[in-house]
């Protein structure tokens, strides 16, 4: 059975990374990796990280680029890949660009496709942009749907998909995470800043397109304001490396003394510096979920999230994009033992670590 999987983007190489490894150890399966080049820098990061080479290259990125200069380019190129290709089945993960396009194309070519983590909602078509509606579309052209918790699974049902094609297996990143932490290698990661003990650090991540503008500097004034009235407060920020991000943020929070801002860091070293947190602030999809298995609060900054599992379980809240309210219910978990004790909790809803193998053996079953 030859399988393709198709990546473009960090959080996809990284909840991918397990299924890589899964299906490689399985002898009736040949396995291609294709790249998209969405996310170019990012993305090699994590492929080095789980020691993952391409077979392919369809090298889409450029600057600047519009959604549909974008779209075009990932359309043509998976199309001339699977032109020259013979695949049983394309695979692809979440809401990004590279996964619905490449889908589409892998549609078009009539193979089948197999969407992972699929059925996450947000209930709104625009938020986020353009990843929701990115969800939404991918569900209609895959085959076989491998939702991470039942919540996912339901939503699926409700848009028609048929029972018999979604699977739960868990979200691939708790495997991710598991990994990298039973790994000898982690051990000697170390942090990219200097923590003191007498600190407690705030990790914080900001990138979503539609905070760009006034709501991303609205949420870097929420910080600035926390560190001025907590003195016992650091911040640390990897900063996203879109040149949209990169001015807002730097031009809003540098210069600070207890605001470290640091470029894009690998994955192990940004799962060390979640465990160092006293507290997680972000807008990312894929923080909410790797938090709250090692235990760290979240503060979700997005008025709408796919992932309210972790919000029902109790260990995430949802702030929104306010400054007002960022600094309110920060200060109440810096100021209340009480509070923090009860989110300060490592459970997780999204998974057990083997998603991955029941994806490999759900596609073992029903495609080979």
């Amino acid at each position: 059975m030859t399988i393709v999987i198709v990546m473009g983007t960090r959080p996809e190489a990284i909840k991918l990374a397990p299924l890589v490894a899964e299906l490689r150890r399985r002898p009736n399966v040949a396995l291609r990796v294709v790249t998209t080049g969405q996310h170019r820098e990012l993305l090699n990061q994590v492929l080095a990280t789980f020691a993952i080479v391409p077979d392919a290259d369809l090298n889409v990125m450029q600057p600047e680029q519009s959604l549909a200069d974008l779209s075009g380019r990932l359309l043509s190129g998976i199309d001339r890949f699977l032109a020259a290709a013979t695949p049983d089945v394309l695979v692809v993960q979440g809401d990004t660009t590279s996964a619905f396009m490449c889908g589409l194309g892998a549609w078009y070519r009539h193979v089948p496709v197999a969407h992972v983590e699929a059925g996450l909602r947000t209930g709104s078509p625009l938020d986020p942009f353009p990843e929701e509606m990115n969800r939404r579309l991918t569900a209609r052209v895959a085959s076989l749907h491998f939702a991470p918790t039942p919540r996912a699974r339901l939503a699926l049902l409700e848009e028609g998909i048929p029972d018999d094609t979604i699977f739960v297996t868990g979200n691939t990143v708790v495997d991710a995470l598991l990994y990298i932490r039973r790994s000898e290698s982690y051990k000697t990661v170390r942090l990219p800043i200097t923590v003191d003990e007498s600190q407690r650090l705030l990790v914080v991540t900001l990138h979503r397109r539609e905070s760009l503008g006034a709501p991303l500097a609205g949420m870097c004034g929420a910080l600035r304001r926390i560190v001025e009235m907590r003195p016992d407060v650091r911040i640390v920020l990897p900063v996203h490396a879109n040149p949209a991000v990169q001015r807002i943020v730097r031009g809003s929070l540098g210069g600070d003394a207890r605001i470290d801002l640091i470029p894009p860091i690998d994955y192990f070293t940004f799962i060390k510096l979640l465990e160092a947190s006293w507290l997680v602030l972000t807008d990312s999809g894929g923080v909410q979920e790797e938090a709250p298995v090692l235990g760290r609060p979240v503060l979700v900054l997005r008025e709408t999230t796919e992932r309210p599992e972790a919000i029902e379980c109790g260990v995430a809240r949802a702030v929104g994009i306010n400054p007002d309210a960022i600094v309110q219910q920060t200060l109440a978990l810096l100021d209340s033992p009480a509070q923090y004790a009860q989110m300060a909790r490592a459970t997780s809803p999204f998974g057990d670590g083997h998603a991955a193998q029941r994806i490999a053996d759900i596609l073992e079953a029903r495609i080979g």
